[in-house]
């Protein structure tokens, strides 16, 4: 059974205008996190290869072998999906991002963008090499990718709400694992991210209320209200 089993129980019937159940907080009251460390060097990388780079990493880390009930990752990755499944974005550049590739983790590489996810653990005991990175002020301006591919998912973002690529990075995080649960999914398809604009967004809340398609509540941390959906996923 995939570790991503308990997000098809608790989302699958998700529906933008419908109340989400409220997810109780950690049994044992250890907050947890998936850091996703993004690749900004000083001449960074566009901001949509980044994001679909974070995306696939986030997932990638659930789906691993490592993962799976005889994995080294296992209860790592399964107390997390349990409960809240928060991501804190940070950013890394040189020395940094090298130093982080050796936690474990899983990087992607989309263009010239680069995406680690580690494995998550509690908030207050990340390694010293990772909580040196900066999470605030993590952000890059818009680009214009063009048409999505066809054929492959499609991660939209809610373009109102002018989330920086940080807080977009661990919201499309969040969006593949839904997806990947919805879908049964056992391996990483290669998601594209597109920004939707005020017209697109309200057909794909839509689509998402007849189940057609994949919507994220944010839990309202930083950024955005709680309960406001920030991304909605098609399918190829």
């Amino acid at each position: 059974m995939s570790v991503l089993a308990p997000l098809a129980a608790r989302y699958g019937a998700d529906r933008p205008r419908v109340p989400r159940a409220e997810i109780p907080p950690e049994p044992d009251g250890v907050v947890r996190a998936m850091p996703v460390v993004l690749r900004l060097e000083r001449t960074p990388a566009l901001r949509t290869p980044v994001l679909e780079a974070a995306a696939r990493a986030a997932l990638a880390v659930c789906l691993d072998p490592r993962a799976e009930p005889d994995g080294e990752w296992h209860e790592a990755v399964a107390t997390w999906v349990d409960a809240r499944i928060r991501k804190i974005a940070r950013r890394a550049r040189g020395a940094h991002w090298e130093a982080v590739q050796d936690l474990p983790g899983v990087t992607v590489t989309v263009g010239g963008a680069q995406a680690r996810a580690l494995l998550p653990g509690p908030v207050d005991d990340v390694p010293k090499v990772v909580s040196r990175l900066q999470i605030g002020g993590t952000d890059l301006p818009d680009d214009d990718p063009g048409p999505h591919p066809p054929g492959i998912p499609v991660i939209w973002v809610n373009g109102v709400l002018g989330m920086t690529v940080g807080k977009a990075a661990a919201q499309v995080g969040h969006a593949s694992m839904l997806d990947a649960a919805a879908r049964g999914l056992d391996e990483v398809p290669p998601y594209a991210v597109r920004t939707a604009d005020p017209a697109q967004w309200a057909r794909l809340c839509e689509a998402a209320e007849r189940g057609a398609a994949v919507a994220v509540r944010d839990a309202g941390f930083t950024e955005v209200a709680p309960g406001t959906i920030t991304t909605i996923t098609t399918p190829g």
